[in-house]
């Protein structure tokens, strides 16, 4: 129970805490930012780190526009990858992909949660 109210908390506050936050700004339709939540647990963040920045070029290219990487105040293998992306479509294609279902295995990731998400509302406090 405790890590669903987390990921509920960090779903609703993470681009805060991230720093992707400008002051208050509603979207309209046009406006609309897509990203991808990711948390996994890793078997070792250097190998997986050096796995992650390996893939830049391809990320990149499937779409993804800027990340950010998190980790656990108290477990150092587990990782938040957050990131924004093109399209939802290009983000979930990249993925689901076989070749990032490899890279992953590469990696050491141990189940990987996607959530994705579409920004509606920017705001400072």
């Amino acid at each position: 129970m405790r890590f669903i109210v987390f990921s509920t908390y960090l779903i609703r506050r993470l681009p805060m805490i991230v720093g992707l936050i400008t002051p208050s700004h509603k979207f309209s339709k046009g406006d609309v930012m897509e990203h991808v939540l990711i948390i996994h647990s890793v078997k070792d963040y250097e190998a997986w780190k050096k796995v992650f920045d390996n893939a830049a070029s391809i990320r990149k290219e499937a779409g993804e526009q800027s990340y950010q990487v998190l980790r656990y105040e108290n477990d150092a293998n587990k990782i938040v990858h957050f990131s924004k992306w093109e399209s939802i479509a290009k983000a979930k294609a990249f993925f689901e992909s076989p070749r990032l279902a490899e890279i992953r295995k590469q990696a050491g990731v141990e189940a990987p949660e996607f959530i994705y998400l579409h920004r509606l509302e920017n705001g400072v406090l």
